[in-house]
């Protein structure tokens, strides 16, 4: 076996434990201030903060023989608003596989105004109506919902089984010409990047679907034989007690031509979602459900009133053709 470390994509300028723990409550105290301080309404305002050091030893019988180490760390901040009558919360983060130097490089003030401000509109924001409606989700989190009710059907894991409504269709148009969907690991510091797998194969970038048409899957050693198709770099395990499996890394839509503005102005009436909660999805029929935690209405092509209880509904499969 020929022993190394892996390659290292993402830099690492200040480990964890080399900061001072009043710099890491420094930080918190900051935005819990900046939360406080945006409205009389908000009456609870909790952050936390972690970070983590992994370090990963990988040999396997093919003769890899591979060292890499994890840093990560993650901001959260919730804010409750209340009227006497009600309560409504807010919720944002922020995480990197960075060290303390992500942290100190954030627009403090904007993470705790942002979390009291989606507290404070949804306080304010009349329940949601129902029905089927064309939504328009924000850029950034668009891609929760591919990455829940798409995303975990390309893994090889449900693919090989046969329990994925992708499974058997590389080369059939699955999705709109619109998407371009992409898997990569390679990203610099982000949240989902990675130096090497659990497997030790180093990270990639992997077009899943390109212009409607579907490339490939995310593929575990296991599964590579299973499926008689090459490993993507996607592999995770939850510790050295579990077997690895194909997982994503950070999954996004490339850029298309169209102006967010303009989709808006182009739809007469339906709801915009620009925060998303929670959801879960069934893999096997692509069937799911998210939480919109920020939502509007459009009318006539405009931004409406806010609207509070917004769940979207729908099927990952018809979501891509459309």
């Amino acid at each position: 076996m020929d022993y190394h470390k892996a390659k290292v994509l993402h830099p690492i300028e200040q480990m964890p434990q080399s900061v001072n723990k009043a710099r890491k409550v420094n930080v918190m105290k900051k935005v819990h201030e900046a939360s406080k301080r945006y409205n009389e309404s908000i009456s609870q305002v909790r952050i936390r903060l972690k970070d983590e050091e992994q370090n990963v030893l990988i040999a396997n019988s093919e003769g890899t023989f591979v060292e890499d180490q994890r840093v990560r760390n993650i901001l959260v901040v919730q804010s409750v608003a209340s009227n006497g009558s009600r309560m409504e919360e807010g919720y944002i983060n922020s995480g990197a596989l960075s060290g303390m130097e992500h942290l100190e490089n954030l627009n403090l003030d904007f993470y705790g105004n942002e979390a009291s401000r989606i507290a404070v509109t949804n306080l304010s924001a009349d329940p949601c109506p129902s029905g089927n409606f064309p939504v328009v989700i924000d850029n950034k989190f668009g891609g929760v919902i591919f990455h829940e009710a798409c995303g975990h059907g390309l893994e090889a894991t449900s693919v090989a089984k046969n329990k994925s409504i992708f499974s058997n269709k590389v080369g059939e148009k699955v999705a709109s010409d619109l998407v371009t969907y992409i898997d990569d690991g390679t990203l610099q510091n982000e949240w989902g990047s990675i130096n090497i797998d659990d497997e030790g194969e180093p990270a990639k970038r992997n077009v899943l679907i390109e212009n409607g048409i579907l490339k490939g899957y995310l593929v575990d050693k296991l599964n590579a034989r299973i499926m008689e198709q090459d490993v993507t770099g996607s592999s995770r395990r939850e510790s050295y007690r579990f077997a690895p499996t194909s997982r994503m890394t950070n999954t996004f839509i490339a850029p298309g031509e169209f102006n967010p503005d303009d989709i808006i102005s182009n739809t007469e009436y339906g709801i915009f979602a620009k925060y998303m909660g929670g959801g879960q999805v069934n893999p096997a029929t692509g069937d799911y459900n998210f939480a919109a935690e920020e939502a509007y209405l459009i009318k006539n092509g405009k931004i409406d009133r806010p609207v509070r209880g917004a769940t979207l509904i729908g099927n990952g499969a018809d979501t891509l053709k459309k």
